[in-house]
């Protein structure tokens, strides 16, 4: 199964000119093999790309993607990487969204698609990725 990071979603959405390619090779081949996994915090990243829920809801075709439930303990574990996060001089003063989304992959044991190698490797290192060479 695979979760796709907000930032490939968005580069398919608004037809980005550096990574429009390979997010949609990424989303076309992950499509072609199962549906497309995103949780609350991935469709309110969306939402500004989207006029309205609708045309968000439209665009997110049930037949393509699953919507999930972010889990209890992907709470905890987003919190313990909140943690490092500012023991290391993070700034942010509540946890990133990028948290939640990689505690939730760890939690199912997803791999997750993202353009966001550093972050999810440095706080989520048991995380299978999928990213740009």
């Amino acid at each position: 199964m695979n979760l796709f990071d907000t930032n490939v979603l968005l580069d398919i959405a608004t037809a980005d000119p550096t990574w429009l390619a390979w997010s949609e090779t990424q989303f076309r081949m992950i499509a072609a093999k199962g549906p497309i996994l995103i949780n609350p915090i991935i469709y309110a990243e969306l939402a500004p790309a989207f006029t309205s829920a609708a045309d968000l809801n439209k665009w997110l075709d049930p037949a393509i993607f699953r919507r999930l439930p972010l889990p209890y303990g992907a709470g905890w574990i987003a919190a313990e990487a909140f943690l490092k996060y500012r023991r290391g001089g993070g700034a942010k003063i509540s946890p990133l969204p990028d948290f939640y989304i990689g505690a939730h992959a760890e939690i199912e044991k997803w791999t997750l698609v993202t353009r966001d190698a550093a972050r999810y490797h440095t706080y989520f290192p048991n995380v299978a990725l999928i990213t740009p060479p």
